[in-house]
């Protein structure tokens, strides 16, 4: 570790995890080292609050050095790993935060944090049909190559962890947890097999949070802007209107991420934020493949680099499909009108597509963003009959989608 890392870690204890105290004096001094260097005189002028003052002043060398030597000792007793902001496996998605951790403690695969994640948060308290369909949803995202991200609270998050985790070996472990505590404080107590669980199969747990930081009203905020930020959208399976499901909804939208909710009755007060954010704008889904859709131009070559060819995506999925020969992803008792769609109906998403030479000059000029037929027109040079007859074999084919007369790649 070197000398400026020591001086992150004794900083951010300094400040008491304080991110805007952090970062104040961090940018200021221009580094963690030259800010501990300082006077709380000019601490005080940068209008750092008097309790980290008071802290900074009654700090002594002996005492760093306990810090860090307890840090160092935990960390080669294997206990957690440090992930610097400067550390290349550093998630990258998290440097685009106003606010990105200095610091980021973990055990398990750190690897995971690199690789492109979807957010499943919602209620700690969720009905029988909203786990079943966190867990669906959580296994097929999985299975399709995503790491599901959420935050180890009861209910959705353990659902959506735990779909996550129901996968063939050699796609085990596609989820990282986002802690609202120290990394060696397990919350809720009950929580320790899967805490295990998912270090264990190749997962990952994260905490911006000194280790022995216990939970209080102001860590899961903090948890829940990381879980939007590791992500590159987020979905909401169920959840009231006042929840902290809702706010990681809104920081994800802050974010210029795409917000995805599962509608449910009108009458259930347990779902009533999600009918909230679909009002808002958020995506209605009832299907994974949609997320999928809407996500694939975000991340294009990164998924297809996790899979060798269409095959190994198709065996992954008909295992969840032989294992649960009735699983549906969406059901609604009550209501004949609602969608309804299962794994074993669902055609997956196509990762490589051979297009025949004849579409190929229209096919370099479809984007992920759509465009109407004048300006395809205009690009293609083709006349009207025959760019329809194309467009419609790339439809048929599953390439391409139209959308309010514009047409986009899938």
């Amino acid at each position: 570790m070197s000398s400026e890392q020591q001086a992150i870690l004794i900083l951010w204890q300094r400040v008491n995890t304080s991110l805007s105290a952090f970062y104040k004096l961090f940018k200021f001094f221009g580094s963690a080292q030259q800010a501990l260097q300082a006077t709380g005189t000019d601490w005080t002028d940068l209008g750092i609050h008097a309790k980290h003052i008071e802290r900074h002043h009654h700090s002594s060398k002996q005492q760093d050095s306990q810090f860090i030597a307890s840090i160092l000792s935990q960390q080669q007793a294997g206990a957690y790993q440090l992930v610097f902001i400067n550390d290349e496996r550093y998630p990258a998605q998290l440097k685009q935060l106003f606010d990105p951790p200095p610091v980021l403690f973990t055990r398990g695969n750190v690897q995971r944090l690199s690789e492109p994640q979807i957010a499943i948060v919602g209620s700690r308290k969720p009905t029988s049909q909203a786990q079943k369909i966190t867990f669906d949803m959580a296994q097929y995202l999985a299975c399709a190559g995503y790491v599901i991200t959420s935050g180890l609270a009861q209910g959705v998050d353990a659902q959506a962890h735990l779909g996550a985790l129901s996968q063939p070996t050699e796609q085990a472990g596609r989820t990282i947890g986002v802690m609202g505590t120290g990394i060696d404080v397990c919350y809720p107590k009950q929580h320790g097999a899967l805490f295990e669980r998912i270090i264990a199969e190749g997962g990952c747990l994260i905490s911006e949070l000194l280790p022995q930081t216990p939970a209080n009203k102001h860590t899961f905020p903090r948890r829940n802007r990381i879980v939007a930020g590791l992500s590159l959208g987020t979905i909401v399976t169920e959840a009231a209107l006042q929840s902290g499901s809702l706010i990681t909804a809104r920081l994800t939208s802050e974010q210029g991420k795409q917000v995805f909710a599962i509608p449910s009755h009108i009458d259930n007060k347990n779902a009533e934020g999600c009918l909230h954010l679909i009002r808002e704008g958020a995506t209605l889904i009832y299907h994974p493949d949609q997320v999928i859709m809407d996500l694939s131009s975000q991340i294009g070559s990164i998924i297809g680099s996790q899979f060798d060819n269409q095959s190994k995506h198709d065996s992954n999925i008909d295992k969840i499909q032989q294992s649960k020969s009735k699983t549906s992803v969406l059901t609604n008792s009550k209501s004949t009108t609602a969608a309804t769609m299962t794994l074993e109906t669902a055609s997956t998403l196509p990762t490589t597509m051979s297009v025949a030479a004849h579409l190929q000059p229209l096919w370099v000029h479809l984007t992920w963003e759509g465009q109407d037929l004048d300006a395809l027109i205009t690009k293609t040079q083709l006349d009207t009959p025959t760019l329809l007859s194309q467009l419609m074999e790339l439809e048929l084919l599953g390439t391409i989608e139209q959308i309010g007369g514009r047409y986009k790649r899938l």
